[in-house]
């Protein structure tokens, strides 16, 4: 035996395998088969049904002799009310098996559904502390094959399934190694229905994921965990995730600005597919933080603002802009952890080398990025002024396990700082 060491020295990668390409939304009926699974329920949404793509997948999966229950009622921006729901529906349907179709909602909404009928319990026992009590599932889930339909929340490779909660005014999420889908299917052929402003949104995602997970502390850095089981899922920057952070960077400031262009362009929207997931991976081994942590309260505090492209039954802030609202400041106070990592993310959306940066060139090259693909100026455009910071704060301050990740220790006035500087970014 070693001896107890104070500071960690371990980290984790795990990966949903993932099959990519176009036309490989076909192979879904094969893919839950090699799984087990003999009835599944398809979750998607109304919008999503709408194009058809969920059909093709049900009618691949039926050929395989595969019972197929439809759940076509998820939420954009689930609460949870409609997490619960859909859970009601994956119980009484007795089910073995899921399949997402759609976006990181619906995918987050089969998660969920998926853990609480696998281990029954109320949603809100599972959610994150302090906003829920944190429990964790003692075994694996059953089977879930995801199918994308966006460019963005990589929640095809994540551990996670975010949700808010109108009541408390705060948007968490739940978070374990057993939320990860068994096996993901990422098909560009899926998001050429896509408005561009939905692309504009989930690719920013990409970009915060990406950054945030590359910029994150040191996994390092961190105390040791007192058993295998206390080691969080969001661990810290490591050499790994690195890898997969780093590309998903490189594509994103590739590929985003033609993806919301032409939704005809087939190479850009797939690229950023693939980058959605690569970001999905290196985020889901380091975590993200600041940005987040922000964007959380920014989607729950208010329900007044109404998205273009997205559909209008209900006022939300889309993930990807209350993400990306922050970060050009949250990436500004981080600069003193990291000079050298902020270049580097810098060098990598930009596309070549940045002669003499300072700690205002990634802030400026996200806010280029954001205003070529049409992004809100800041938080103001999302129905928010200075005397919103304390409350946006107080409810940064409740994710915890984001916060920690940070590579510089943030404090309530911090959060302030950086908040009261989002309110407009150009």
């Amino acid at each position: 035996m070693t001896p107890a060491r104070d500071r960690e020295s371990v980290f984790t990668l795990e990966a949903t395998p993932i099959k990519f390409g176009p036309g490989a939304a076909a192979d879904a009926g094969w893919e839950l088969a090699r799984l087990g699974v003999r009835r599944a329920l398809l979750v998607t949404d109304p919008g999503v049904a709408a194009t058809g793509h969920p059909e093709r997948v049900r009618a691949s999966i039926e050929a395989e002799g595969i019972e197929v229950v439809v759940y076509d009622r998820a939420r954009v921006e689930p609460t949870l009310d409609s997490l619960q729901q859909a859970a009601d529906v994956a119980r009484d349907a007795r089910v073995d098996g899921f399949v997402s179709v759609g976006g990181g909602s619906s995918i987050d909404t089969a998660k969920v559904a998926d853990l609480v009928t696998t281990h029954p319990a109320p949603v809100m026992d599972y959610v994150n502390a302090p906003v829920g009590e944190g429990r964790k599932p003692p075994s694996p889930l059953r089977p879930h094959l995801a199918i994308p339909t966006t460019c963005g929340t990589g929640a095809e490779a994540t551990t996670v399934a975010v949700l808010d909660i109108p009541e408390l005014k705060v948007k968490t999420g739940i978070s374990h190694r057993y939320l990860r889908p068994a096996q993901g299917i990422v098909d560009p052929e899926l998001v050429a229905t896509l408005p561009a402003e939905v692309t504009s949104s989930t690719g920013l995602d990409v970009i915060c994921h990406a950054g945030e997970s590359y910029l994150a502390r040191p996994y390092d850095e961190r105390p040791a965990p007192a058993t295998p089981d206390e080691r969080p899922p969001y661990q810290g920057a490591n050499p790994v995730a690195d890898v997969w952070s780093a590309r998903a960077l490189e594509y994103g400031g590739r590929f985003l600005r033609r993806a919301v262009a032409d939704a005809d362009d087939l190479e850009a929207r797939g690229a950023m597919m693939l980058a959605a997931t690569m970001a999905g991976v290196g985020f889901g081994s380091a975590g993200v933080h600041i940005p987040h942590a922000c964007a959380y309260p920014i989607a729950g505090l208010k329900h007044s603002y109404r998205p273009p492209g997205y559909p209008d039954d209900h006022p939300f802030v889309p993930h990807g802009h209350s993400v990306i609202v922050t970060a050009p400041a949250a990436f500004a106070f981080t600069y003193e952890a990291a000079p050298e990592r902020h270049h580097r993310v810098a060098e990598l959306l930009a596309g070549e080398p940045i002669v003499r940066p300072t700690r205002d060139t990634l802030p400026a090259v996200l806010r280029a990025l954001m205003r070529d693909v049409g992004a809100p100026r800041g938080i103001a455009e999302l129905g928010y002024d200075e005397n919103d910071v304390p409350a946006l704060v107080e409810g940064a301050l409740k994710q915890e396990r984001l916060l920690v990740v940070s590579p510089r220790e943030v404090t309530a006035d911090d959060l302030g700082h950086i908040l009261n500087a989002s309110m407009a970014n150009w």
